[in-house]
């Protein structure tokens, strides 16, 4: 049996200020895998990913999430609880790390042991036990992003998409981010990443896309 898309779009477009930044007559996505997203700055990246996080709707075409398609409406609620986005300046609270990761779990209503056993567990992966008490505001650029990296996992998303997920980033944080990515697919998590880095696509990526100009090339 055939596994369905992950992601289908077929003839979709989208507008900014009335100019068109991304034109896709068609693209599907595989579920279970690292894939890629590089090109130049305005190329339509972050604006793709938006589309992927149903955070924006397209202009024009169809967008398809796991066979069906997405329209605006109550039913988004639920497909961006299957998709975390993680932007390039990821906003963290002013308090505590533990209540940064917290806060979305609450929200979707995690009983308290639970949310304490995830907690726990993605601050392990991404390098940072021990910091659950540590203020959010104090820590390093790198130590940030992987707070933000965990929150995200906290979620345990279907699918993972990162807005430049390596810029500025120290080598040991840089690392950290290389690993959480790789072993995403095994654990039923779909990466999808944007970057600048030609090489650093090569390296991580199950298939890699190439944007410019609002279009894959």
């Amino acid at each position: 049996m055939q596994t369905a898309p992950l992601y289908k779009l077929q003839n979709v477009e989208k507008l900014h200020q009335g100019r068109l930044v991304l034109k896709l007559p068609e693209l599907e996505l595989t579920p279970g895998q690292v894939t890629v997203i590089s090109g130049p700055n305005g190329a339509g990246k972050t604006t793709l990913l938006n589309l992927l996080a149903f955070l924006t709707m397209p202009d024009k075409g169809r967008l398809e999430y796991a066979g069906r398609e997405v329209r605006p409406g109550p039913g988004l609620t639920e497909l961006r609880r299957q998709a975390t986005l993680v932007a390039q300046d990821a906003y963290l609270f002013n308090s505590s790390v533990a209540k940064n990761l917290q806060y979305g779990l609450n929200l979707r209503g995690l009983e308290p042991g639970e949310s304490q056993a995830r907690l726990r567990r993605v601050l392990e992966t991404v390098g940072l036990a021990g910091f659950a008490e540590r203020k959010a505001r104090q820590l390093s650029g790198g130590e940030s992003q992987r707070v933000a990296l965990a929150r995200a996992l906290a979620l345990e998303p279907k699918v993972l998409l990162l807005d430049e997920p390596f810029v500025n980033l120290d080598p040991e944080s840089e690392a950290v981010f290389e690993r959480v990515i790789q072993d995403l697919p095994g654990q039923g998590c779909s990466v999808i990443l944007v970057t600048h880095g030609r090489e650093q696509a090569r390296r991580l990526a199950g298939r890699e896309l190439r944007l410019e100009a609002g279009r894959l090339v």
